[in-house]
């Protein structure tokens, strides 16, 4: 089959087309043959960055899968060849998805709504389930309570500003002021410009803050927290003992988490699909043996929702 893999770390030059035995499903598991497949800052990161959670090259990355089960595993009873499919590999250790084809435990998958497409399926598990994880499972977010979504337009973030509306949330977002309009309609009650306003002093009563930016910036929003709200942070790095001593001391409560490749999450994100209560913005698509190009543009930051990598 034909892969994305790369012999060292580096920039996306690093990438190369090769080919690579196709896997087979072994108990529990299924092997899809991969449709579309989501790029997310963890791709690249992975990609350019020594010592992360894949160890040294090669390897293939890509976690997010949308695709057709060619096989099935030992004890699967959830889905049969030829069922449209969508999910997470297992994150961290279960990367591979920027192939023809991928093998993964039966129950990261979840049925593909029949009204998205797979490109729009592709996008949305690792994004999505980040989102679903940290808003849902973590600050149990209720009807009524005041959300805070920092970098509001982008994969993870406008994500979650759609789940926070389904769940009944008022929501202020975060992006530049030539954003506010796409984050207004995904349902955003406010949108900030980072860049003119300073949100820790605008927000300040906050039930749920969700931190995509880590360290110092986690720290400053957790001001924007009424007390006993809390601050989810998807970085976990090396302020997270200053992160948790200033939530004591502002009795709040911070929770840094790493998404978890979850059935049942990806069940609940397919009916908000389903629903038409969850859509990804698609910043652009590119064939694998372009996904160099890919890395690339969402290495610069400035694009909209998520890209996506096509396999044909």
């Amino acid at each position: 089959m034909r892969a994305i893999s790369q012999d060292v770390t580096g920039g996306p030059e690093v990438l190369k087309e090769v080919r690579l035995p196709r896997p087979a499903a072994g108990p529990s598991e299924l092997l899809v043959r991969v449709h579309a497949a989501g790029l997310n800052p963890t791709d690249w990161k992975h990609r350019g960055i020594p010592g992360l959670f894949l160890g040294e090259p090669p390897f293939v990355v890509g976690w997010d899968v949308s695709g057709v089960v060619e096989a099935t595993g030992l004890g699967v009873t959830l889905f049969r060849p030829g069922d449209e499919v969508f999910g997470m590999l297992p994150y961290p250790h279960g990367a591979g998805s920027h192939a023809e084809y991928v093998t993964g435990p039966a129950r990261a998958f979840a049925l593909k709504p029949a009204t998205l497409d797979h490109v729009q399926a592709g996008a949305l598990p690792l994004a999505a389930l980040t989102a679903w994880q940290a808003l849902v499972d973590t600050a149990r977010l209720e009807a009524g309570q005041r959300v805070l979504v920092h970098a509001a337009a982008g994969g993870v973030g406008h994500l979650a500003v759609q789940i926070a509306k389904a769940r009944g949330a008022y929501v202020i977002g975060t992006a530049s002021a030539p954003k506010h309009d796409f984050l207004r309609s995904l349902g955003a009650d406010e949108a900030l410009d980072y860049r003119t306003t300073d949100v820790a002093e605008a927000v300040r009563d906050a039930d749920v803050v969700l931190d995509s930016q880590g360290s110092d910036h986690a720290i400053r929003s957790l001001r924007s927290l009424r007390r006993g709200g809390v601050l989810v942070s998807l970085l976990p790095d090396g302020g997270m003992a200053a992160l948790a001593r200033e939530a004591a001391r502002l009795g709040v409560r911070a929770e840094v988490m790493l998404v978890k490749a979850d059935h049942a999450g990806m069940a609940a994100i397919a009916g908000l699909a389903a629903d038409g209560r969850l859509r990804a913005e698609i910043a652009g698509t590119y064939e694998l043996a372009d996904a160099a190009k890919a890395h690339a543009l969402g290495e610069t930051g400035h694009t909209t929702g998520k890209l996506v990598i096509t396999v044909r």
